[in-house]
């Protein structure tokens, strides 16, 4: 083991494949029974004082650093202790690998999923314990560690694999720490990760899948951390099919800190036909798998089979024996690989093969780690203790500050602020993430509802401007708008049917004759009623959506600027009641000002606003002034429409149809009373006694439609956008302030202690204070470790450099 890389005593002492506690003191002895030279005697004195101080170096680092993880963990800090993250699909021998770099058993280990959240295990080897001594993180209180033993661990792990089994979320990211000291335990901090699923497809395997996804989402968040090397495992004899490498390359590309491993060699073996199969396998080509991976090439390893136990099940008795055999294993499978090459491995390929290898290499790859890391850690550290002391100033603070007077001034400050964050959204601000905050279009559309036409067809979102933009406040309300503006201003007046024309016709009061123009009004704004009403309550339910969205930005705002009213729940849940019923009976007011124009709108038809003016109208109603075709063959205006023409038809200028002004031209020309009667009976017999609906007639009334329901369209667009401007918009800006404040000193003319739960809050500020407290003393003690170690490190670098040759 010591061979490797040149590794000396350190590494000899802090493994536990070196030779015994006992076997060292033994050779020491003999060693310092022989005769030697007061130098020689002394060079080795120096010696083993610089060995031990390396030793106790070593374990203080890893101590800072499992501590530190402890801290990250508790309370989610950015900065994270180097460690090593075991990823694998099921089966793939994760936990079994775990368990043989421990040199003990104590997971639940299996077939199907055997682990259901990540569990940490900090390892610290130690030659006085002869059993593993073990500490488990409390759930509540990460720092607390309680002792427990193996069989308390196991059945604890298993415990909680059953209790997620039954969640609706079968996954959890919450780590399991478990802190160990044992002789053969390597200085490592490894995290094993649930393993990873391939199910079937199908909907029957729905359920799988879910989970599968709920799996690699959770793992790869895990590997997201730059500080985790990877330990990639695959269980396969082809490098070309790449199950676990295909979810970690995702995360890490160049395999630049992953650690490949080909788990259960001693089953692969036997399913190679000749040496060249074993030749490829150990040394992958580029083509199969990269060789910048971490390591160069794979690292390949054996756990024997069996448990740890006095069950009738179990094959070993204890772990040493457990130990034994994975020793055992490692050395029959170089054994087996020699015979089946035909050749003996080289160094090299030795160092590549067994669990013992794979030990050694992450122990002196974290130990490098961790020295490289702790000038980074310190600064790191140096912002977290500034950060905790000025939370505590802040406690302390609101602590002197819990008398009336100044919760009142608060209150008012809050107010104030509150106004200005809100009235900055508005206008415009890029200090909130649009990560966070901002909504797409689409985002928008599912949460505020989207705009829906009478056929149910929503607008390709993708033609709005700005609708794949994460916006918020004012540039959301554009938007909004301007996506109802576009929408609305596109609408075409709906089909009508022949049978709606004749119904409308209906029947006069006084008369039995049919008016067009009352049918065409009577069309138009049923059809403009039932479009354009839905609209105005969709664009008051997105609008309003968007309103509320500048409360819990404007929250933000102000505690990312520390004016933030932390602790003062009750106050401040009354401050977004009062904003939130604002704008609600706001939106409703402006609502039913909207309602009442397209009421009126669609009540009476005025010419000169619905057909833009009464010239246009008397043009357009000019060039349809034709008489309909005379049914006898003897027409005495000679004039005749085409019969072939389509029903609903939009061409509103026939050449066969006759205008009113040449038919008054002819009448002026000096034609015959009879011709002229006749042709003023015709044109009334086809218009208002015959009900019989000619296709010059429906074109008439269709187009006439058409221009109503233009015009109730323009006036009902410009008249909503300018109301809800006026009447929802900005009220904001002038008459929220003058009601919040109105609210706030109503809240404060009742119990302040009630308002502000000054009694819990007092206690709730206590409690903060000292648990801040005891967070910065934590703080300040690892820093202190890591400067301590920095300086221990950059002066034995120093010391180092400077030694003559023959001493080092």
């Amino acid at each position: 083991m010591a061979e490797r890389n040149g590794r000396g005593k350190v590494e000899n002492t802090l493994t536990h494949s070196s030779s015994s506690p006992q076997s060292s003191n033994k050779t020491m002895s003999s060693d310092s029974s022989a005769p030697k030279s007061v130098t020689v005697e002394e060079m080795s004195a120096a010696a083993g004082e610089e060995e031990e101080s390396a030793i106790e170096e070593r374990y203080s680092l890893y101590e800072a650093y499992n501590e530190l993880h402890a801290l990250a963990q508790e309370l989610e800090t950015p900065f994270e202790a180097p460690a090593v993250l075991v990823v694998g699909q099921q089966t793939d021998g994760k936990s079994a690998l775990v368990e043989a770099l421990m040199g003990f058993q104590f997971n639940h280990v299996g077939g199907g999923t055997k682990t259901r959240r990540p569990i940490t295990l900090h390892m610290k080897y130690d030659p006085q314990c002869q059993f593993p001594l073990c500490h488990l993180g409390s759930d509540d209180d990460p720092s607390v560690a309680l002792p427990k033993s193996l069989s308390q661990i196991q059945a604890y792990i298993e415990a909680e694999n059953m209790r997620l089994e039954q969640e609706p979320s079968p996954f959890s990211a919450k780590e399991i720490i478990v802190k160990v000291q044992y002789k053969y335990c390597p200085n490592l901090t490894i995290i094993d990760t649930p393993g990873l699923i391939a199910p079937a497809p199908g909907l029957k395997n729905r359920a799988l899948q879910v989970q599968a996804r709920a799996v690699e989402a959770l793992v790869r968040a895990k590997m997201q951390h730059k500080e985790f090397i990877i330990l990639c495992l695959e269980d396969s004899s082809d490098w070309s099919i790449a199950t676990t490498r295909r979810i970690v390359m995702q995360v890490d590309p160049e395999l630049s800190r992953t650690i490949v491993v080909s788990t259960k060699l001693d089953t692969k073996i036997p399913q190679f036909s000749c040496s060249s199969d074993v030749e490829v396998f150990l040394s992958p080509p580029a083509s199969a798998l990269d060789s910048s991976l971490l390591g160069d090439s794979p690292f390949f390893t054996s756990v024997p089979s069996g448990r740890v136990g006095y069950g009738h099940d179990s094959v070993y008795k204890s772990n040493d024996e457990f130990k034994q055999a994975v020793s055992l294993r490692e050395i029959e499978d170089i054994a087996s690989l020699e015979k089946k090459l035909g050749r003996v491995l080289t160094k090299q390929e030795k160092n590549r093969i067994g669990v013992s290898k794979l030990r050694l290499f992450l122990e002196e790859l974290l130990w490098k780690r961790y020295k490289e890391s702790v000038p980074l850690i310190i600064p790191l550290l140096g912002k977290e203790y500034r950060s905790t002391v000025r939370k505590l100033d802040i406690v302390s603070k609101e602590l002197s500050s819990l008398d009336e007077a100044k919760l009142k001034e608060r209150g008012r400050t809050f107010h104030d602020l509150f106004l200005t964050k809100l009235s900055l959204l508005l206008k415009g601000t890029v200090v909130a993430p649009p990560d966070k905050f901002g909504e797409t279009l689409q985002d928008e559309r599912t949460q505020g509802g989207s705009f829906v036409g009478t056929d149910g067809l929503q607008f390709p979102h993708k033609l709005i401007p700005n609708a794949g933009m994460r916006l918020y406040g004012g540039a959301q309300y554009h938007r909004a708008m301007a996506e109802f503006r576009f929408l609305v201003g596109a609408i075409k007046c709906p089909p009508i049917t022949r049978e709606e024309i004749v119904n409308a016709c209906g029947v006069e009061d006084i008369h039995d004759g049919t008016n067009y123009s009352r049918t065409a009004c009577v069309i138009a704004v049923a059809k403009a009623r039932d479009t354009f009403e839905p609209f105005l309550h969709q664009l008051g339910a997105r609008l309003l959506h968007i309103l509320k969205r500048l409360l819990p930005i404007s929250v933000y705002l102000l505690q990312k600027e520390g004016e933030y009213l932390s602790g003062h729940e009750v106050f401040l849940k009354r401050v977004a009641s009062a904003f939130n019923t604002f704008v609600e009976s706001t939106e409703k007011s402006c609502r039913d000002k909207c309602m009442e124009d397209l009421a009126s709108t669609t009540r009476y038809v005025t010419w000169s606003l619905h057909n833009k003016n009464r010239a246009g109208l008397r043009q357009f109603l000019d060039s349809f002034g034709g008489t309909e075709q005379v049914a006898t063959s003897g027409n005495p205006l000679g004039f005749s429409l085409p019969q072939d023409a389509p029903s609903g038809a939009t061409d509103t200028k026939s050449k066969s149809d006759v205008k009113l002004s040449q038919l008054a031209s002819n009448i002026d020309s000096g034609s015959g009373i009879q011709t002229t009667e006749t042709r003023l009976a015709d044109l009334l017999d086809s218009t208002l006694w015959n009900r019989k609906l000619a296709p010059s007639s429906e074109r008439i009334v269709y187009a006439l439609v058409q221009q109503i329901f233009q015009g109730i369209r323009e006036y009902f667009l410009a008249s909503a956008e300018l109301k809800f401007n006026c009447f929802l918009l900005m009220p904001i800006v002038d008459k929220l302030p003058a009601l919040l404040r109105e609210e706030l000193e109503n809240a404060f003319e009742d119990d302040l202690d009630s308002i502000f739960d000054i009694t819990n809050l007092r206690q709730s500020l206590d409690q903060k204070k000292r648990s801040t407290e005891i967070e910065l003393r934590r703080i300040k003690r690892i820093k202190e470790k890591f400067r301590v170690m920095n300086e221990k490190l950059n002066s034995h670098e120093f010391a180092q450099s400077l030694s003559p040759p023959s001493l080092q």
